[in-house]
């Protein structure tokens, strides 16, 4: 049953990791890239949608991981699977502090309402969630190492 929960969690996660990192590394360039408004517009829609499912998603394998390191206490791996939670929760708060009061923001943008800054704000959230993904990806480093 450890088992299981062990390679639930890891790709439960490993796709989080992944829809993180096409947002900072794919599809952030496809909307920089577009023309006129359509990025800004594209970005608001992500960030309304992503907002809805992805504080769910990182609850949820923060309390997966938990899980883990409390079931296989006694186990190998554990203590990478306990510093792993403890950087997933990290992100929980990076988030929460940073990129979430940008999003909430930055999603109710249209080119006629949004402020003159907002380039340096995309721009700022952007470095925050380079340092997120990078935090993400060490989680399931940890993680992998974990069930190896």
């Amino acid at each position: 049953m450890l088992n299981a929960l062990e390679v639930f969690t890891t790709v439960s996660v490993g796709l989080m990791v992944g829809v993180e990192f096409s947002v900072a590394f794919v599809m952030n360039r496809i909307f920089t890239a577009l023309p006129e408004d359509s990025g800004q517009l594209g970005r608001a829609h992500g960030g309304r949608m992503l907002g809805a499912v992805m504080p769910v998603w990182y609850i949820s394998s923060v309390v997966l991981v938990a899980i883990w390191a409390i079931a296989g206490w006694h186990h190998s791996g554990t203590g990478l699977a306990f510093i792993a939670g403890a950087l997933l929760i990290v992100s929980v708060i990076m988030s929460i502090l940073l990129l979430v009061p940008i999003n909430n923001q930055s999603k109710t943008w249209t080119p006629e309402n949004r402020p003159a800054d907002w380039k340096e704000q995309t721009n700022r959230w952007d470095r925050f969630h380079y340092v997120r993904v990078g935090i993400l990806i060490a989680a399931l480093t940890l993680l992998v190492a974990a069930l190896v």
